[in-house]
């Protein structure tokens, strides 16, 4: 197959008057037009993309379901399945299904069941993400307070066995761990598994011996974290004066203002990514996402606020994740934050895939790179996307 008539973002440049070859689900080549013409092989098929952008599939590190199930609800594989497939529509092409606080032993069922789809879709569902049990109470945010518990290392180290090869991040409030208890999760988490400091309470200090103690990860940037005040700077102004942590952000306009989004690009630059953090998601649907979900204790409501973009609450009046796809982000971080498009693509595609550590294979068009692609066009609209 050979897209022409595109402007590539590459993961590095934005570039005209080129195409793009692929073979047997790889890019092969990318290179300038000919002025005589493309050489066309037998068998492959010319795609001309009529002007619009070809970019590389997207990649959320975190997201809890589809269009009607979440992971904590049904943590089965059809469950998993059906996550990919709701976001792969939207352009994220690659996915890290993530659980809220729950049980120890939904944990471990979300465990094999990402493990079945992760063989079967080795470049559309990455790993799992777990995103507590153990965090700060005061920094919850919608996580269940039943859930919500101090570190167990028994708990951990079955975790860390049976998670093997599939527990890409665990969201941790370092100042929950005694000393010994962070030194054991670092020690003995699997290989591969990424810790990231969230819902948490920390001061400034902590947050900032959490970082340079080798945490490199912060879960959503503003939310369920101790902001920046000018006496005591807190999560936020750790992740501001770090020189390498990298932070997650929800761009839905409602986790965070737009003012809010050009700020933390201002200060972070290629330190931030994007995630959607979708409860449910429903792209391509007029009617939006599911309405409501009472689920244990987790009883949250859709409110559309405007056509297109909503937010789920739960009966407290807090923020229960997020109705939207990462191409959701992307348009509100260039629409209404003003960002410069190749930055924000960046932070929904390269980015992502270089922490997850796929970077030599996702979140770019280059040669050797896996054919995750997406076409969209000057108003950022999906028209296809196509996925290894």
């Amino acid at each position: 197959m050979i897209f022409t008539n595109t402007t590539v973002f590459t993961g590095n440049d934005l570039l005209s008057n080129v195409f793009v070859r692929v073979d047997d689900g790889q890019i092969v080549e990318v290179a300038p037009i000919p002025a005589d013409g493309l050489v066309v092989g037998e068998g492959e098929d010319v795609v001309d993309l009529q002007g619009d952008y070809l970019v590389p599939g997207f990649v959320d590190l975190q997201l809890y379901g589809g269009a009607e199930t979440f992971l904590n609800e049904s943590p089965t594989a059809e469950t998993v399945r059906h996550i990919l497939d709701t976001h792969r529509s939207a352009g994220t092409t690659s996915v890290v299904p993530t659980l809220y606080s729950t049980s120890h032993d939904v944990i471990l069922q979300a465990i094999e069941a990402v493990r079945e789809v992760q063989a079967e879709e080795p470049f559309g569902v990455l790993g799992l993400h777990v995103e507590g049990p153990y965090i700060n109470p005061v920094k919850r945010g919608a996580h269940s307070i039943n859930y919500v518990r101090q570190p167990n290392e028994d708990e951990l180290d079955e975790l860390f066995d049976k998670g093997e090869g599939v527990i890409k991040i665990i969201t941790i409030a370092t100042e929950v761990f005694d000393e010994m208890q962070l030194l054991h999760i670092q020690t003995y988490k699997p290989e591969g598994c990424l810790l990231s400091l969230g819902h948490s309470n920390a001061t400034y200090e902590e947050a900032t011996s959490a970082f340079t103690a080798g945490i490199p990860l912060a879960t959503h940037l503003f939310n369920a974290m101790r902001g920046f005040e000018s006496r005591e700077p807190g999560v936020v102004g750790a992740i501001f004066d770090h020189p390498t942590v990298r932070a997650s952000l929800i761009a839905d306009s409602f986790h965070c203002d737009p003012v809010a989004i050009r700020m933390a690009h201002k200060q972070m630059g290629d330190r931030l990514f994007l995630i959607s953090d979708a409860t449910f998601a429903s792209p391509g649907n007029p009617a939006g996402p599911r309405a409501s979900l009472d689920f244990e204790d987790f009883i949250i409501r859709y409110e559309q606020v405007e056509p297109g973009l909503g937010r789920y609450t739960n009966q407290e009046g807090k923020l229960a994740g997020s109705s939207i796809t990462l191409l959701d982000a992307v348009k509100v971080c260039v629409e209404k934050a003003r960002l410069p498009l190749m930055d924000v693509l960046r932070m929904a595609s390269t980015t992502p895939a270089e922490i997850i550590g796929m970077g030599h294979q996702l979140g770019k068009i280059a040669p050797g790179y896996m054919a995750n692609l997406v076409r969209i066009d000057a108003n950022l609209g999906i028209k296809g996307v196509w996925a290894v």
